[in-house]
């Protein structure tokens, strides 16, 4: 693919969120705190690819994806959608541009569906806001076209009822095509099928195959399950701390994983063979506060791997494979 094909590109993005500071802080005149929730990430998705985030809860994946849509402004970094650099354009600027090529689909279906408006006024309000529709006909047209889309059929039984009548497979298809209605080039996709039932994830995850498909939709595809991952992506990134630790094809990094934080998720992927033992969890302990982040590289606390740099140097993201990319000096010095 060419240089065009790109429809999002960050380079070093970072959000850090200022702490609360005490009178007695202000006093002593102690510098100000951060919470380090995405710290220098960097990653390109190409037209029709989705692209994985995972890792950890508290690992920075959501505040990513939302801080590339702008819905939470970024510290530094750039990010440039088809061509165009949107972290220094202003409110109007977004509205026009970004709000109606690229949109998100919630974690929670329960939560971003408003109950007090109908299927209808859900899937329509994006057009209204953008004022896309002249007359309540091309209204329901729209609306039912869509519904048909994500599955929803016929159209007619649900236009008029309230999201509390739908089970959470058929709010979460009213929140894909809510998020359809302005043909967008890219979504962002934050842990779509982690509220829902096992039996209708897959359905899910076929529908976003699917459009993917048809309209060449490109996806950020944010998800703590690796086994979800290796079905849906193209690309995968592993997250932890607010850093990218192993980077590549999806298959590639889970079939065949170079970073230590890596293999531990691997290990902890149960089997459904009964016969299977789960093996010892090569890592211990927590993630370390993003507040006071560990000097060196950010795992080594919990690294059973780790040496003597390791504690003192940040290992850069390398090459190590064509087109796999780790963070972590047991092969930064190849």
């Amino acid at each position: 693919m060419s240089a065009n094909d790109v429809v999002v590109k960050v380079n070093n993005l970072k959000k850090w969120f200022p702490l609360k500071r005490g009178i007695k802080d202000i006093l002593a005149r102690k510098p100000r705190k951060y919470v380090r929730a995405v710290d220098g990430v960097s990653f390109e998705i190409k037209k029709g690819e989705i692209f994985s985030l995972a890792g950890e809860s508290g690992c920075g994946k959501t505040t990513t994806g939302r801080t590339i849509l702008r819905l939470i402004e970024p510290t530094d970094g750039e990010i440039y959608f088809l061509g165009k650099r949107v972290d220094t354009m202003e409110r109007d600027e977004i509205r026009g541009f970004l709000r109606k090529k690229a949109q998100m689909i919630f974690q929670d279906p329960y939560e971003s569906l408003s109950p007090r408006m109908s299927i209808e006024d859900i899937i329509a309000e994006p057009l209204e806001v953008h004022g896309l529709i002249s007359s309540k006909k091309e209204k329901r047209e729209i609306v039912s076209k869509y519904l048909e889309e994500v599955g929803l059929t016929p159209p007619e039984e649900f236009v008029f009822r309230y999201p509390h009548e739908l089970s959470g497979g058929q709010r979460q298809r009213v929140a894909i095509a809510r998020a359809l209605v302005l043909e967008p080039e890219f979504i962002v996709a934050d842990e779509p099928v982690s509220m829902l039932d096992m039996s209708i994830r897959a359905s899910i995850l076929n529908l976003m195959l699917d459009l993917r498909d048809k309209r060449g939709i490109s996806y950020l595809f944010i998800t703590h399950d690796l086994a979800v991952a290796k079905y849906i992506s193209d690309k995968l990134a592993i997250m932890y701390l607010g850093k990218i630790v192993e980077m590549g094809d999806a298959v590639e990094v889970i079939d065949n994983p170079l970073h230590p934080y890596t293999k531990a998720l691997i290990a902890a992927i149960p089997v459904p063979d009964p016969r299977h033992k789960i093996g010892e969890i090569p890592i211990k302990g927590e993630v370390p506060s993003a507040i006071d982040v560990p000097k060196g590289c950010r795992f080594h606390p919990r690294c059973p791997y780790k040496f003597e740099p390791c504690d003192k140097e940040e290992p850069p993201l390398v090459e190590v494979e064509p087109g796999h990319f780790v963070a972590c000096h047991l092969y930064a010095r190849r």
